[in-house]
């Protein structure tokens, strides 16, 4: 793979130049970090200011190792300033692997024949709900590949779908997407389904680096992903989720892209992507990628770090493809998501003879951290993480611009911790064994212990007690 330095010009909806390769790399080339600039730059984004292209190049060209300690410090007191000690939890479901793209690093590529294709039935999504539901799952993304039979429609229906699954007290209250672009109709019919975030990733945002991946299917076209989710914006989808598969490009040029990509939707629609996710390739079924560009472990603690001081009001994804070792470095001072109890074969939330299925190379790429949806809730407990399946700001209204009204200022703390000790309470009463239920009830205790007294307080206790009595979706 040879990259020629041919300028690329998308213009977006706007009409102005979104991607320019040759201006970040212009930033990248004559950054020059000192200790002094790198402290001024993270004390800007302390005070809750996103950071410019230019500061951002000088966080990622300081490789000093006091400056890298410095930005990891940064970045965790942020996080403790924004987001406090939750992480909320989700879990991924793939609703079907039929795909007409062939990109190079993906097991479902439509040249792929080892890989089984395979579309959930109605019935067989209903199961995984269930079995997702019994493990104490609230929130979902449901994943599909590209295919003509993965329509506007079909995507809709397989979200009402799940939103109407219920037992015992296990519901879903909230479904994220996953999928390939849309037009704007197509955008406007899926969400009147009632979705959450709509994810759609770059992969590479380097134009030619794109090119060489994707050389066939709809997805070859650069730009038309790279403006699919002002399209959804249009759609009045205002909650977006932006990413870059690291390791198909260099990681210096795909942090300074989503940075980038988070200003062009702020600057458009005044409100930024809800989330930003950066997975590192994985092994997959018959993939090619440039080993060149590997992003080391080290490397990725550090983009992290420089990620969450750029775009201080982002939520950060990190998914089950990392070890539990990396999950837990970074959940420090980057990361506020991140999935539990993952199974990446489809239907196998519901079937027993999981080795079955994985010999049916069904799965999209590897993971790396298989523990169980406990097992991930109580190491955060015992880190003194509040576990959050809380999806209130959704059915509250507090998305798009409403969000950033109640974030950038800080105060959505007021709502998060007391959301997040709800949701946990429910978890401790409805699927919690013993010693998770025990060490959850003393954690929530200490959050109640160290709050000031005030009517929210009150309101909180008074709540909790609540569902110990058996009421359910109690929020603020």
């Amino acid at each position: 793979m040879k990259f020629t330095p041919e300028k690329y010009r998308i213009e977006d909806i706007s009409g102005k130049p979104f991607i320019d390769p040759d201006e970040i790399w212009e930033y990248l080339n004559h950054a020059q970090p000192t200790m002094e600039r790198v402290m001024h730059i993270i004390d800007r984004s302390l005070n809750k200011n996103r950071l410019s292209l230019e500061e951002v190049a000088i966080l990622i060209k300081a490789d000093d190792p006091a400056m890298v300690d410095a930005i990891k410090e940064g970045a965790r007191k942020l996080k403790e300033m924004v987001y406090g000690q939750r992480i909320v939890l989700f879990a991924p479901l793939y609703v079907g692997n039929s795909c007409i793209n062939n990109c190079k690093y993906c097991g479902f590529k439509a040249s792929n024949r080892q890989a089984v294709r395979r579309t959930l039935t109605q019935e067989e999504l209903i199961e995984n709900v269930k079995a997702l539901e019994d493990e104490g799952q609230k929130r979902l993304i449901l994943v599909y590949g590209e295919h003509p039979s993965y329509t506007p429609e079909y995507i809709a229906s397989t979200v009402r779908t799940v939103y109407q699954v219920k037992k015992g007290n296990g519901e879903i209250r909230r479904v994220n997407i996953n999928a390939a672009p849309m037009d704007v109709e197509g955008f406007r019919t899926i969400k009147q389904a009632g979705i959450g975030t709509y994810q759609i990733f770059q992969e590479t945002y380097h134009p030619e680096a794109y090119t060489w991946y994707h050389q066939s299917g709809r997805k070859k076209d650069y730009a038309y992903r790279l403006v699919s989710l002002d399209r959804a914006q249009e759609a009045g989808i205002d909650d977006v989720g932006i990413g870059a598969l690291l390791g198909l490009y260099d990681w210096r040029f795909e942090v300074m892209a989503l940075v980038r990509h988070t200003s062009h939707l702020e600057a458009c629609f005044n409100v930024g992507p809800h989330t930003i996710s950066f997975p590192r390739v994985q092994d997959a079924s018959d993939y090619q990628i440039d080993e060149r560009y590997k992003v080391s472990d080290e490397e990725f603690v550090r983009l992290i770090a420089i990620l969450r001081l750029a775009v201080p009001y982002t939520g950060m994804i990190l998914t089950a493809r990392e070890p539990s070792f990396i999950r837990d470095e970074v959940l420090q001072f980057g990361c506020s998501q991140i999935d539990g109890g993952t199974r990446l074969e489809l239907g196998a939330y519901a079937e027993e003879d999981r080795k079955k299925l994985q010999n049916l190379n069904l799965e999209q790429f590897l993971i790396n951290d298989s523990r169980s949806l406990n097992e991930v809730i109580n190491e955060l407990i015992q880190k003194d993480y509040i576990p959050s399946f809380c999806t209130a700001c959704y059915r509250k209204g507090r998305t798009g611009e409403h969000f950033m009204e109640f974030s950038v200022p800080g105060f959505i703390k007021r709502f998060c911790t007391p959301n997040a000790l709800l949701t946990l309470a429910e978890y401790l009463c409805d699927y919690a064994p013993a010693p998770t239920r025990e060490k959850g009830w003393k954690l929530i205790q200490k959050q109640l212990d160290g709050m000031e007294e005030s009517t929210g307080k009150k309101a909180l206790e008074e709540r909790m007690e609540r569902i110990r009595q058996g009421e359910r979706d109690l929020y603020f």
